[in-house]
């Protein structure tokens, strides 16, 4: 089958993107490919069999500071205000998380102003000067009784790793602030599709110029396809080289959906239990959509070892088994034309601000390809 452009193995974030800008900007066939029964990829959301609209993979909070991504995705969608807040459950109270001066107000009973707290956090932190791993990360910034109130236990529970084990990188995503702003984020644009993610991701790819294969396994169909151009892989790149070099550990989630009876169940949109029960956080969505009803949803979050990919394990033995593949990678995109973007496909923790603008990058790549080619 050569009718095709361009084949896209994944309907999520970065499959529509690619797919839009080839078919819109390009005039490009395109055949976009999903092993799942709906697009959307983990920012799929659909509506409980209660009405209310869920996210079904776990929250998805859009934020950015990059006004090009945010210009580009006003296109496809209206947005409402992003109510990210968020508290962790520790002591048998709610705090404020990320940590900022309430936070600390709170837990130490005090009151203080932005430079008491500066000096505060001061004495309390551990000063390790070059931190080599979460634990030490977040010691050195806070010290060790907001570590473990905080940090430890939800780590433990989210990767059944110790953060001693664990890359820096893993709590440092999540800032410290010296004022009172409890927002989860304090990125520009903090903003949710009207309508949905789904139905943004739907009029991505609302053109004539793209067909969309979905319960589809692509490996069960990539030998009779040879598209003119290229080839876009966006799942498990260790699966997709039927782990001949090994098999990368991803975290997986289940989640438990309880339906109350009332507006709402939370006082926001998601709660953490750093130390408290088995599930890690339970998320009540309506507080982002603005959907009004007499009930609402609770999705309580269990992490597992096993199931559908979510999270690279940021190990550095992980990540050096990932950069031998990272050669194979070369030799596809070189001798083959196929390109390998986002989170599955290069094992690399995004946002969706993020892998969108991956997706722009990676189109622009094969364009310019095409162009030469030409």
């Amino acid at each position: 089958m050569d009718f095709w452009d361009l084949v896209i193995c994944g309907a999520g974030p970065v499959g529509c993107t690619i797919a839009e800008r080839a078919s819109r900007e390009m005039k490009w066939r395109v055949l976009l490919v999903d092993k799942r029964n709906h697009i959307g990829g983990n920012c799929h959301d659909s509506y409980h069999d209660s009405g209310v609209l869920i996210h079904n993979y776990g929250p998805h909070y859009f934020r950015t500071n990059n006004k090009t991504i945010f210009d580009y995705l006003s296109k496809f969608t209206e947005w409402i205000p992003g109510n990210y807040f968020v508290k962790s459950y520790t002591r048998g109270e709610l705090f404020d998380f990320p940590i900022n001066i309430k936070t600390l107000e709170q837990f130490y009973n005090c009151d203080l102003t932005v430079k008491d707290a500066e000096n505060f956090v001061e004495k309390l932190r551990v000063c390790i000067s070059n931190p080599a791993n979460s634990e030490e990360f977040v010691i050195n910034k806070v010290g060790r009784e907001l570590y473990e109130a905080f940090y430890l236990g939800y780590t433990l529970k989210q990767w059944e790793i110790h953060p001693k084990d664990l890359d820096a990188s893993v709590c440092g995503r999540i800032p410290v602030r010296f004022n009172k702003d409890c927002r989860y984020s304090d990125y520009k644009y903090q903003v949710s599709p009207k309508h949905g993610f789904t139905k943004m991701f739907q009029n991505m790819i609302n053109n004539p110029l793209i067909s969309v294969m979905l319960n589809t396994d692509y490996k069960e169909i990539k030998s009779s396809i040879s598209p003119r151009i290229a080839t876009v892989y966006t799942g498990a790149v260790d699966e997709y080289f039927d782990y001949k070099l090994g098999k990368l550990p991803w975290r997986s989630l289940d989640f438990d959906y309880q339906e109350f009876q009332q507006p709402y169940k939370q006082p926001c949109v998601q709660i953490n239990y750093p130390n408290d029960f088995d599930y890690t956080r339970t998320v009540e969505i309506k507080h982002v959509t603005g959907q009004k009803s007499h009930n609402t949803i609770v999705a309580y979050e269990y992490s597992k070892s096993c199931g559908d990919p979510y999270y690279p394990v940021p190990e550095q033995k992980n990540l050096s088994l990932y950069q031998r593949y990272e050669d194979l990678i070369a030799s596809e995109q070189s001798e083959k034309n196929i390109f390998f973007v986002g989170r599955l496909a290069t094992y690399r923790y995004y946002n969706t601000d993020q892998v969108i603008e991956e997706a722009l990058k990676t189109f622009d790549k094969i364009s310019k390809l095409q162009e030469t080619q030409n």
